[in-house]
């Protein structure tokens, strides 16, 4: 019973709780949405840049400041029978509202790329921003760093990946033959950061691997016996308690297992990636903005917890239409959008479109059709 003891409060202890975050979001409590479907949980991962702590350094000069690399809103459906992650891009333009920086000064809000929120105000600051441009209320938020991503991947012994051609990058430090592959912490980090000699260099691609690592993991957690068996179950816990920042509500041993536990049941074909509709901002090409009424529609369903329809292609095909003709601005986008921040009317969009499919069959008249997204699921076996 001791021994057991020692390990649970060690558990308990790893934890970090953002205890900062959760007094901000306090004080905007009344502007905040509201849950609407009960036992359904919106949970935002942060995976933040920053180079400062133990084992980070290399990676860059730590700047004093971080962003966020990726940032993932999960949705758990109230039954428990499915799970639906939405990339949001770091570069997505969107309204940023006033937040209080990390020196306790009050930033004015900003029309701006995504990432500027988890830069300028942390955590609080980045929920507020989703929740604004989705109003869906964020129940809780897990940050992880780089150190805290390469431990929980050696806890797991690995994750195995299919790559359909050898990978040679400098910059991410990373070479990896053609197959499958098993990678180690340090390689999945550079495996899911890596831009420059994978696919089309893209971030739109970057996320897109990211999001098949993530299958991959949660493929590996659920096949591998690791939430049944304690000897297994003691590292990975250990890895990823002391590895995480997260709201007071998950900063518990038994907070994170009641996390867990939910999303034990859920089938690896019901775990679902996606990105958010969006294509190129038109006053700049490497900024994004959100396609409507796409995005609203899966916000909505999202928000309503009905459920999301998501449609598999393969990697060729997704990467080669990652730059394909999007078309013009209209309605709520530009709405959204506002003035142009660059004062740049001469820029060629990078022309990238993230739609979705109409399922009305033919000569259907129905007004409201069955939004379907393209994106994968923790099913997916790349070398298939």
């Amino acid at each position: 019973v001791g021994v057991g003891w020692a390990a649970y409060e060690k558990l308990n202890g790893n934890i970090t709780s953002d205890t900062e975050a959760a007094k901000e979001l306090a004080r905007y409590e009344k502007e905040r949405p509201t849950a609407l479907v009960r036992d359904a949980q919106n949970i935002l991962l942060i995976g933040s840049d920053t180079r400062s702590g133990a084992g980070n350094r290399k990676y860059g000069r730590d700047s004093g400041t971080e962003r966020s690399d990726t940032t993932i809103l999960l949705h758990l459906a109230a039954d428990r029978r499915s799970a639906t992650a939405v990339s949001l891009p770091r570069d997505l333009m969107v309204n940023v509202p006033g937040c209080r920086r990390r020196d306790g000064t009050r930033a004015e809000p900003m029309f701006t790329m995504f990432n500027r929120a988890f830069q300028t105000g942390g955590s609080a600051c980045t929920i507020r921003t989703v929740e604004k441009l989705t109003d869906i209320r964020v129940d809780h938020h897990i940050v992880v760093d780089f150190r805290g991503f390469k431990k929980l991947v050696d806890a797991l012994d690995g994750v195995e990946v299919c790559l359909a051609k050898p990978v040679n990058d400098k910059a991410a430090k990373l070479r990896l033959p053609a197959g499958r592959v098993r990678l180690n912490g340090e390689q999945a980090l550079g495996f899911v950061r890596a831009r420059k000699s994978m696919g089309d260099g893209s971030d739109t691609e970057r996320m897109g691997r990211q999001q098949r690592f993530l299958g991959a993991l949660v493929s590996k957690v659920k096949s591998n016996g690791v939430l049944l068996n304690p000897v297994k179950l003691y590292p990975v816990l250990d890895a990823a308690t002391s590895a995480l920042t997260t709201d007071p509500d998950l900063a518990s041993l038994r907070g994170l297992y009641d996390l867990v536990r939910g999303l034990r049941t859920i089938p690896t074909e019901k775990v679902q990636f996606l990105t958010v509709p969006r294509r190129s901002y038109p006053y700049d090409a490497n900024r994004d903005q959100l396609v409507e009424p796409a995005a609203d529609k899966l916000f909505a369903r999202l928000r309503a917890d009905t459920p999301v329809t998501v449609v598999t292609e393969n990697r060729e095909e997704s990467d080669s239409k990652s730059r394909n003709a999007a078309p013009g601005v209209g309605g709520r986008d530009e709405r959204r959008a506002g003035k142009n921040p660059y004062r740049e009317s001469n820029a060629v969009p990078h022309a990238y479109s993230e739609s979705f499919e109409d399922t009305r069959e033919e000569g259907s008249h129905e007004s409201d059709p069955t939004p379907t997204f393209r994106g994968s699921t923790a099913a997916e076996d790349g070398c298939r």
